[in-house]
């Protein structure tokens, strides 16, 4: 499996939560939102907007209910696995860093990660975004989840 496919799978499992950071609410379609609906994940802003979005949104309703049939949750398989394949443990908890996440905020660096997982060369695109400081603080945070017992200097 090459660099790329191992780099696409950490961003996915880490960009699935950030997906609706710093939109507007859906709901009042005023104020940024700072949460998202557990069941459609769309982005309110406060108690009153997901009161307002429980009893107004239909669509949440078949959701829950499809989601509730079902017994298994899917997860993706890796068909050819290497040495550098990363076990699922260490993906979810990639994808539940808090640091992570504040990191993410960041467009510059959702920019470069981006430009990164594009790239049609991983080995020059990842050493250009290893010249950026921001970038090197999300690659140390990741390994502090992905290897701990190797020193990060």
């Amino acid at each position: 499996m090459s660099d790329n496919c191992h780099i696409r799978m950490v961003f996915v499992y880490i960009f699935y939560d950030m997906d609706n950071l710093g939109k507007n609410c859906v709901i009042c379609e005023e104020n940024q939102s700072k949460y998202k609906c557990p069941t459609c994940e769309k982005p309110y802003c406060s108690v009153d907007c997901w009161k307002k979005h429980q009893q107004d949104e239909s669509i949440c309703q078949e959701i829950e209910k499809v989601v509730k049939s079902r017994d298994i949750v899917e997860k993706p398989i890796i068909l050819f696995p290497t040495d550098d394949t990363i076990p699922e443990e260490k993906l979810d908890l990639l994808r539940n860093s808090e640091a992570l996440k504040v990191l993410l905020r960041n467009s510059h660096l959702r920019r470069l990660l981006e430009e990164l997982d594009g790239a049609s060369n991983a080995e020059n695109a990842m050493k250009a975004a290893m010249q950026e400081p921001l970038f090197t603080e999300f690659a140390d945070e990741v390994l502090k989840i992905v290897e701990p017992e190797m020193k990060i200097t």
